[in-house]
C-alpha cells in the first residue's frame, strides 16, 4: 500500500462546537436590523443554528420582521459573510424562513426593556 492510498483522518476542528456556537452568536449580535436598532439575535430573528466543526460550516435559519422588509434580498448574504468571518468557520448558509412569523414575543426581555416595551 502506498502512502497516497492511506486514508487521511478527518481534520480536527480548531474549536469545539460550544466555542464555535459562542463565537457565532457573538457575530450575530453584531448584525443589526435596519428598521429596529437591535441586533438580529436578541431581536429573535434567528430560528436555528447548526454548526459543523468538522466541516467548519454553519447553517442559520432566520426570518425578518416582515416579509416586505426592504433588505430581504441582501440580508441573508450579509449574515453569511459575518458567519464566515468567525474563526473556525469557512462556509455558511442562511435560509430565510417566514414560518412561524416573527412577533415581538420573540424579543429578549432586555430588548423589550431597552425599547420601552416592558
Amino acid at each position: 500500500m502506498e502512502a497516497s492510498d492511506v486514508p487521511k483522518p478527518a481534520p480536527t476542528p480548531e474549536f469545539s462546537r460550544d466555542e464555535l456556537e459562542e463565537m457565532v452568536i457573538a457575530a450575530l449580535r453584531t448584525v443589526f436590523d435596519p428598521e429596529i436598532p437591535v441586533n438580529i439575535y436578541d431581536l429573535g430573528l434567528i430560528y436555528g443554528l447548526t454548526i459543523d466543526p468538522q466541516q467548519a460550516h454553519v447553517d442559520v435559519r432566520m426570518t425578518l420582521t416582515a416579509p416586505g422588509c426592504p433588505v430581504a434580498q441582501t440580508f441573508p448574504g450579509e449574515v453569511e459573510q459575518r458567519m464566515r468571518e468567525v474563526p473556525g468557520i469557512d462556509s455558511a448558509h442562511v435560509e430565510l424562513v417566514w414560518d412561524p412569523p416573527w412577533t415581538r414575543e420573540r424579543m429578549s426581555e432586555s430588548v423589550l426593556l431597552t425599547l420601552g416595551m416592558l
